[in-house]
């Protein structure tokens, strides 16, 4: 039996794999992820490591793929279960500056701190909304709802296979194989014609709709190293005279702990691609839609840290709006270090980030007894806090590298209807519960304090207060 997070570790080699022979700009990115990783290491050491151990980083990947309907999201979702891969967070680009996008999205990983720990790749799946009337007319709907309808993007086999695996925790050695080869198939480039004049239709209103409704297939987006110094890569992959992104997204760099999320990426390339023309001939061309994407990843914010993150971006983008001459990263920098706490202690002590909690075995004694207050604990060093790793993702970052990665800014009517999508909706579609990410954070925090408390002898639920 190849149980779960084995297949989902072998899934995200393979992937990786096809990436690279489709997109060989991404092996440059591993390799330039893998050498500064190997000199952050060398220069911090442990310190290095404390948001994940390099073996974890080095293996890390998110990847992406886009698909056009609700039937096909829920076979998405049965074949990500396969891998031990829940959805959770709901993120709608509709909305999303700098650029909307027509698609709101989920994330399939792991949830349980030892399978994130074994192999924590993620896959950002979005899915196309066609009855939102700001970016599609009924006419526009209709012909291609029909479209999406006519296609299957999942043969029944690997829907079968992956049900099994859901259901016994893994598949038995050949089923195993056949299964990782059909899902990896699925998400190849296809080499089918691309309908030119439908594909131009559809770019019109968004290259993102044409990406997912101008073909019968779907495929891998991106596919996400995780790097420990992105300023640097972002350097060196410029020095190499790859076209990144104006920006690195999320958080600026600053003296403080990295919290959430920041990624860039390298500009979507030309791939040579097969059209067919008006008068049914099959020309060559080329399409932009995939890029090389990287991430690194700070602490969990919790829902107050986040109010405070909101804040303060939004007091940045004033800034920066008053004085466009100036980076924009000075101006962040500059706001962060005036309003955002500058240390993990800090943090956890106001209640802005999400840690675990263990007994300090080597506090020193004042005489007094532990407390059933947190901050009291972490003032007094009962107890050691070590952060949660943010495993989610910020539609303002998506929808910025999808906006820089575009080849159109398409149409937005912003008068017209909007189609209600929210998680409800899309754990109906599903046919599961969405999670929502911090309700994890927070479930694996009030885990360790539990231990605390059970370990210290502390009556009563130890309190998390600002």
């Amino acid at each position: 039996m190849i149980e779960s997070w084995k297949l989902r570790a072998r899934f995200a080699r393979r992937l990786a794999a096809l990436y690279g022979q489709e997109v060989p700009a991404y092996l440059t990115l591993v390799d330039v992820s893998q050498e500064v990783n190997a000199e952050v290491i060398e220069r911090l050491g442990a310190d290095a490591e404390r948001l994940g151990s390099i073996g974890r980083v080095s293996a890390e990947r998110h990847g992406a793929i886009r698909v056009g309907t609700p039937q096909e999201l829920g076979q998405v979702a049965r074949v990500f279960a396969a891998f031990g891969m829940h959805p959770t967070g709901f993120y709608d680009l509709r909305d999303a500056a700098p650029q909307p996008v027509p698609v709101v999205s989920t994330a399939f990983r792991p949830i349980d701190r030892d399978e994130l720990a074994r192999n924590p790749f993620r896959v950002f799946t979005s899915m196309l909304v066609p009855q939102d009337r700001r970016f599609f007319d009924a006419d526009l709907e209709r012909r291609l709802s029909g479209f999406l309808a006519r296609r299957r993007l999942f043969p029944d086999e690997l829907l079968q296979l992956a049900d099994r695996a859901a259901a016994d925790g893994g598949l038995p050695g050949e089923r195993a194989d056949r299964f990782l080869d059909l899902a990896t198939g699925c998400f190849a480039l296809s080499a089918e014609p691309v309908d030119r004049a439908w594909y131009a239709e559809l770019e019109r209103v968004s290259s993102v709709a044409a990406d997912i409704g101008g073909v019968t297939s779907t495929h891998v987006n991106h596919l996400t190293p995780r790097v420990l110094d992105i300023d640097e890569l972002y350097a060196r992959m410029s020095s190499r005279g790859i076209e990144m992104i104006n920006e690195i997204q999320g958080p600026p760099r600053w003296r403080g702990p990295d919290v959430l999320l920041r990624q860039t990426s390298f500009r979507a390339l030309a791939e040579p691609r097969r059209f067919r023309e008006p008068d049914g001939s099959v020309t060559t061309g080329e399409l932009r839609v995939r890029f090389g994407e990287v991430e690194a990843r700070g602490i969990a914010l919790t829902p107050r840290g986040r109010d405070l993150y909101d804040r303060v971006t939004a007091r940045v983008d004033e800034l920066a709006a008053l004085d466009p001459a100036r980076p924009r990263q000075e101006v962040a920098e500059q706001v962060w270090d005036k309003e955002f706490p500058d240390s993990e202690v800090e943090l956890a002590r106001r209640d802005l980030a999400y840690f675990t909690y263990r007994v300090n075995t080597d506090r020193p004694g004042d005489g007094r007894a532990p407390t059933a207050d947190l901050a009291d604990l972490i003032d007094r060093g009962w107890v050691v806090a070590e952060p949660i790793v943010y495993e989610d993702f910020l539609p303002r970052s998506a929808a910025g590298i999808f906006a820089s990665n575009l080849t159109g800014k398409g149409d937005v009517h912003s008068s017209r209807d909007v189609a209600v999508r929210d998680l409800g909706w899309m754990s109906d579609v599903i046919g599961q519960c969405v999670n929502v990410p911090e309700s994890i954070y927070a479930a694996h925090r009030a885990e360790s304090l539990r231990r605390v408390r059970d370990e210290l002898g502390i009556a009563g639920d130890i309190s998390v207060s600002a």
